[in-house]
């Protein structure tokens, strides 16, 4: 489920199932109001939720403090890749004999920024409001917060209250937010989160971007792209350090081609801001000026004020919680999407929705779960196996499985097949000097496809093959059987399993 355009906003209604009054509420206070499924938090996760309860008949509620769509609608997946398109478009473009020559100048800003507000709906959800209302879910503005077993209480911004309280399941899908690091002087730095970043309506002169993760990267790579001069600052080795190796080196290669300051192995130790400029103090003793700073430092959950303390958990903690999303030791507290750090990821938060909605369907109705069932419907054995993740600098990097390093660390017997991705035939006719990478890691006991790594441009679009060898576990010698068309760039897998028969 992603953005909604061009619906009209519709006053909020019952839900097809109306909601009854529970009897026995505190007199001077609203009567609590029931609902089969409640849901905290209306980002894409919590949206797929309600949907979910909806389709199966059961009546839904959810409780948003900000706007209904989430960070991946207004302030990370959707704007962010809208910043970056033009990027890497224009990047592409330049590698292509007869049109290299027409794109050589810098993009217009302006209008990078104008379709970024566009994709966004300009930072308002009133299409997000009309689909939920379409399908029957009833919204909650304002803050919510558990108050015991099945019961949550909201206060909205004008000061109402109201109680809900949950026939069969609570879900608590309030995401993440960015964590800036408790330097001296951060406080009063005015610094930028991956909110700031991608929300920003003008393009810094010096941009500093201190964290080399996907955040990082990719707001480097757009950023730049758009006129900043980026300097990038990275804790550790190389960037990505969640990818393989090469994956960074690509990265920064052309982070710097491109005319970003990238510097590893570099701590910051403080930061000021005096007038416009920001000063960044670094552990070695050298300063860095930009005109603004943007930490993409990690991630924290957003549970520390939604009243875990009165269901005998530990506010600002990741939930924990079974292959159903169900928090373990509870049996109607649901913790699905980022809070429970299985994997930060949108398309993951919105996979696990679907198995969660499934579970508490399932559960509503008397049904027994089935782990093994045909469609393993009510576990996210994904998180564990097949979690796909696309990073979208220039070069892209593509991703699914463990990394190589990770998998030996988990006791695989692994080969690691490597394939140099300009070489492919497809490539060549992609653009000129195509530079890109491809591993495949096989597990030697099962021989199937534990793990795949692509890094080059449009590597994307290779993902979802590998996505589906690896979560649907094929074998390798029927792999061989998968003919790739000439001349694509997926001509790769040819290639790796190639290297890999010898």
């Amino acid at each position: 489920m992603g953005q909604r355009y061009g619906q009209e906003h519709a006053p909020d209604h019952a839900p097809d199932h109306a909601p009854d009054h529970a009897p026995g509420h505190t007199p001077g206070h609203p009567p609590p109001v029931a609902y089969d499924v409640i849901v905290i938090g209306a980002g894409s996760t919590g949206e797929n939720v309600a949907d979910r309860a909806r389709a199966a008949g059961l009546s839904a509620a959810v409780v948003e403090s900000d706007l209904i769509g989430g960070d991946c609608s207004y302030w990370a997946c959707m704007p962010s890749k809208a910043l970056l398109r033009p990027a890497i478009a224009r990047a592409e473009a330049r590698a292509v004999p007869g049109l290299s020559g027409t794109v050589q100048g810098p993009l217009d800003a302006g209008a990078v920024l104008g379709h970024r507000d566009r994709v966004t709906s300009h930072w308002k959800d009133d299409g997000q409001v009309g689909w939920l209302d379409s399908v029957g879910v009833r919204i909650y503005r304002g803050h919510g917060r558990i108050t015991g077993p099945k019961r949550v209480a909201v206060t909205s911004p004008e000061g109402d209250h109201h109680v809900l309280t949950a026939r069969h399941a609570v879900a608590v899908c309030t995401g993440s937010r960015a964590v800036v690091p408790d330097l001296p002087g951060v406080k009063g730095a005015k610094v930028w989160t991956s909110h700031e970043a991608t929300s920003a309506h003008q393009a810094p002169r010096r941009l500093a971007v201190v964290g080399g993760g996907v955040v990082g990267t990719e707001m480097a790579t757009a950023w730049q792209a758009l006129g900043s001069q980026v300097t990038l600052l990275v804790r550790g080795p190389g960037l990505l350090p969640r990818m393989e190796p090469f994956a960074g080196e690509l990265v920064a290669e052309a982070l710097r081609e491109a005319g970003a300051d990238v510097r590893t192995e570099t701590s910051v130790t403080a930061v000021s801001r005096a007038s416009d400029t920001v000063t960044l103090t670094l552990e070695n003793g050298d300063m860095v000026e930009a005109d603004e700073v943007l930490f993409a430092t990690g991630r924290a959950p957003r549970t520390d004020d939604i009243g875990l303390d009165t269901v005998g958990l530990t506010p600002g903690t990741w939930l924990s919680v079974d292959d159903s999303c169900r928090v373990e030791g509870s049996t109607w507290l649901y913790g699905v999407g980022d809070v429970n750090h299985r994997a930060l990821l949108t398309h993951q938060g919105k996979y696990q929705a679907r198995i969660a909605g499934a579970a508490i369907v399932a559960r509503a109705q008397g049904v027994p779960i089935l782990e093994s069932d045909a469609w393993g419907a009510h576990a996210a054995t994904a998180d564990h196996a097949a979690v796909p993740q696309v990073v979208f600098t220039h070069p892209e990097v593509a991703a699914v499985g463990p990394t190589h390093a990770e998998a030996v660390a988990a006791g695989h017997r692994v080969r690691a097949v490597d394939y140099d991705l300009g070489s492919v035939a497809g490539a060549s006719l992609y653009g000129r000097g195509y530079r890109g990478q491809a591993r495949m890691l096989v597990d030697l006991d099962r021989e199937v496809l534990l793990g795949a790594t692509f890094v080059g441009p449009g590597v994307g679009e290779l993902l979802h093959a590998a996505t589906i060898a690896v979560s649907g576990e094929v074998p390798i010698d029927r792999l061989w059987h998968a003919v790739p068309a000439f001349p694509t760039i997926s001509e790769v897998w040819l290639r790796l399993l190639e290297a890999y028969r010898g």
